[in-house]
C-alpha cells in the first residue's frame, strides 16, 4: 500500500513537471525576435552597403603652403582634376592628374636684399600621383558617411619662368602626400566627398643662390647679402596643404 502511495504521488510530480515545462515553451518568444533585439533590423540599420565597381571623380580645391627659405617655390592657388578609384573592398586605389593655378617669385642674386625679390608670378603646375586608402567602415558606409586614409606618391612638374636669369626652375618633382578625408552617399552610387592632403616635394636651389651679391659688393655694403649662406644647403623640402571637394559617380 505505501509503495503504490508512493508511486501515485511520483506520476502526479512527473505530470506537472512535464505541464509545468510545456506551459514555459510555449510562453517563449521565438529565437528570431530574441535576435532582433541585439542589433538593428536591416530596414533600420545605420550601416549600408557601398556599391561596388569603379568610381571616377572630379576635384576642385585650393594648394597652398611654404615657398620655402627663398620664398620662390611655387603655391597659393586654385587646382582641379580626375580621380580613378577601383574599390577592393574596404582598400582602395587612387589615381589621379591635376592642374593647378599656381605662382612663384623670382630672386635675383645679383642685386642688393631690397630689391632682389619680385613677383607673384604665374606659374601653373601638373600632378599625377597613384595611391592606396583604406576606408574605415569596411565595405559599408555609417549614416551614408564613409571616412577614409591613405597615402599617395607622385610627381609634379611646373616650368621656370622667362624673367629668372638666376638658373632656378621647379622643373619635375617627386611628391609624397598623406591625405585622410570623408565620401557621403547621398544615392547610392553618387558619391560626394572632402579630402585632405599633405603635399610634399623638395626644392632644389642653384649655387648663384650663394654669390656674394651686385658687382663691387663689400661686407660693409648696405643689403650686400648672399640669397643664401655659403653653409646653407640648396636642397628644401616644404610641405603643402591639398584641401579639395569632389564629386564621384561608381560605375
Amino acid at each position: 500500500m505505501g509503495g503504490q502511495a508512493v508511486g501515485r504521488s511520483g506520476g502526479r510530480f512527473l505530470r506537472c513537471a512535464e505541464v509545468t515545462i510545456a506551459a514555459a515553451l510555449l510562453t517563449a518568444g521565438p529565437p528570431d525576435r530574441l535576435s532582433a533585439q541585439v542589433g538593428h533590423e536591416p530596414a533600420h540599420s545605420p550601416y549600408h552597403d557601398v556599391a561596388r565597381g569603379t568610381v571616377a571623380v572630379v576635384t576642385f580645391g585650393y594648394l597652398g603652403g611654404s615657398r620655402g627659405s627663398v620664398g620662390v617655390g611655387i603655391s597659393n592657388g586654385a587646382i582641379g582634376g580626375i580621380r580613378y578609384e577601383p574599390q577592393f573592398g574596404a582598400i582602395g586605389a587612387s589615381l589621379g592628374v591635376a592642374y593647378g593655378r599656381t605662382t612663384s617669385f623670382v630672386v635675383d642674386p645679383l642685386k642688393d636684399s631690397v630689391s632682389r625679390k619680385s613677383g607673384p608670378y604665374d606659374n601653373a603646375v601638373v600632378i599625377a600621383d597613384a595611391g592606396l586608402q583604406l576606408v574605415l567602415t569596411g565595405r559599408k558606409t555609417w549614416r551614408g558617411f564613409a571616412p577614409y586614409i591613405g597615402g599617395a606618391l607622385g610627381v609634379a612638374v611646373a616650368g621656370s619662368l622667362a624673367r629668372d636669369s638666376s638658373g632656378y626652375e621647379f622643373g619635375t618633382k617627386i611628391t609624397l602626400a598623406p591625405n585622410a578625408g570623408v565620401r557621403w552617399y547621398p544615392a547610392r552610387r553618387l558619391s560626394v566627398r572632402g579630402d585632405f592632403r599633405l603635399l610634399l616635394w623638395k626644392l632644389k636651389y642653384p649655387v648663384s643662390y650663394k654669390v656674394p651679391g651686385p658687382a663691387g659688393c663689400t661686407p660693409d655694403t648696405p643689403g650686400c647679402t648672399r640669397v643664401l649662406p655659403t653653409t646653407a644647403s640648396l636642397t628644401e623640402w616644404t610641405a603643402h596643404p591639398w584641401a579639395t571637394i569632389g564629386v564621384g559617380w561608381t560605375f
